[in-house]
């Protein structure tokens, strides 16, 4: 395996983990807020809606958190040189 692959494989691991810790850690900061905040003022059988809303948003926030950290990512690293493109487009054959 070339070293270009291996980092491919190595970064897409990373970021695959980055992106569930964020996804994580989100979801139990808007669950705490709900739980210290929120939660006194609902209805007891809202429970199950709200953290449902938890999770969708704890989604979104990862979501895009990860899609500007992979952007300053790429703007600090030079991909091309330290990458393997994952998706090659079609090549001409002649």
């Amino acid at each position: 395996m070339s070293n270009k692959k291996a980092n491919t494989l190595l970064f897409i691991l990373a970021a695959t983990v980055a992106n569930i810790l964020i996804t994580i850690i989100s979801f139990f900061v808007f669950y705490l807020l709900y739980a210290l905040l929120i939660k006194s003022w609902l209805p007891e059988n809202s429970v199950i809606l709200c953290l449902a809303l938890i999770f969708l948003i704890a989604l979104v926030v990862s979501f895009i958190t990860y899609q500007k950290l992979l952007k300053l990512f790429m703007k600090k690293v030079d991909v091309q040189k330290y990458f393997d493109p994952i998706f090659k487009g079609p090549t001409s054959r002649g």
